[in-house]
């Protein structure tokens, strides 16, 4: 039978990893009496731990949320994938997050047992991240979007959009979708009358809340997709349609462009650029067979290229 203090450890590890337990269940894991169950989950609580207990015979316990952030017990691949988090998160794109992060990790790493501060260290030690600079997003506002996402609430909001014009929107919010140092927010704009992306940096919320909305269809199952698929369409001003006699398996991964399949040995490639020669140079990289089936002027450019070439 477990001392009472490793017991007490024992006890709220099993409560943090499983939303109830059935008083017996309890009993049974630990190897001692129900009541024993019920004096210790005492002491958890007399410590900070807010144990709620649900009556009856079949009555259980389960760890809730408290005022004030209690210890938590995190187990090896937990502390790591924790570690890592707050290391990357050191240098991420929320205002304010990388000094947060920072002070977060070095009590973290000051408990890690030796064996997996190696690790940690092993990791952080060969890897290197790409440094962008690019605007961050104030850790409130990323908080009032989400809030409002799960709360179907009506957001109210300053934007300034990318000719640095200021208005003031209104939208249903869904969803926040991080994309490289980005994030942006899918939202149903109630002016517009349509689905909108909007980049978190550049929102402004207003207070309160607008009324609570019901919830829509979304415009797709794979909201990060057409987050990808709009920003492509916003930022680059070329849009070329390509049909490739290849099957749609052998271009997948080798192009930044949109694979649709249209049978079992020809798809279509979508290109966004803002210079045809890149766009065209792309195809070529492929080496399969294409058709340009638009824009005219990219036909064009590769009639000239080829002719260069020959």
């Amino acid at each position: 039978m477990l001392e009472t203090s490793a017991r007490l450890l024992r006890l709220l590890s099993l409560l943090q990893s499983k939303r109830e337990w059935a008083s017996a269940d309890l009993a049974e894991r630990l190897d001692v009496a129900v009541r024993t169950v019920r004096r210790d989950v005492e002491r958890l609580r007399s410590l900070g731990y807010p144990v709620h207990s649900s009556p009856g015979v079949a009555g259980g316990y389960r760890l809730g949320a408290g005022a004030s952030l209690p210890p938590l017990l995190l187990d090896d691949e937990e502390a790591v994938a924790v570690a890592v988090g707050l290391r990357t998160a050191a240098g991420g794109t929320v205002t304010g997050i990388e000094e947060t992060s920072l002070r977060a990790l070095a009590k973290l790493e000051q408990v890690l047992p030796a064996r997996l501060r190696h690790r940690v260290n092993a990791l952080q030690t060969h890897t290197l991240p790409i440094i962008r600079e690019g605007p961050t997003v104030d850790p409130e506002t990323l908080t009032r979007i989400a809030a409002a996402c799960r709360d179907r609430e009506q957001l109210r909001f300053d934007y300034t959009d990318h000719h640095g014009e200021s208005s003031v929107r209104q939208a249903e919010p869904y969803n926040l979708v991080s994309r490289g140092r980005r994030w942006y927010l899918v939202g149903w704009d109630t002016d517009r009358r349509d689905w909108r992306t909007y980049r978190a940096d550049r929102i402004h919320p207003r207070t309160p809340n607008g009324p609570h909305f019901p919830p829509r269809d979304l415009p797709a199952t794979d909201i990060a997709k057409w987050v990808e698929i709009r920003i492509g369409r916003d930022m680059w001003p070329i849009a070329a349609k390509i049909r490739i006699n290849a099957p749609a398996s052998a271009i997948e991964g080798r192009t930044s462009g949109i694979v649709t399949p249209i049978n079992e040995n020809t798809c279509e490639l979508l290109l966004r650029g803002d210079d045809l020669g890149l766009i065209g140079i792309t195809v070529c990289f492929l080496d399969v067979d294409f058709e340009v089936l638009e824009p005219p002027e990219l036909k064009d450019h590769l009639r000239r290229l080829a002719r260069r070439l020959l």
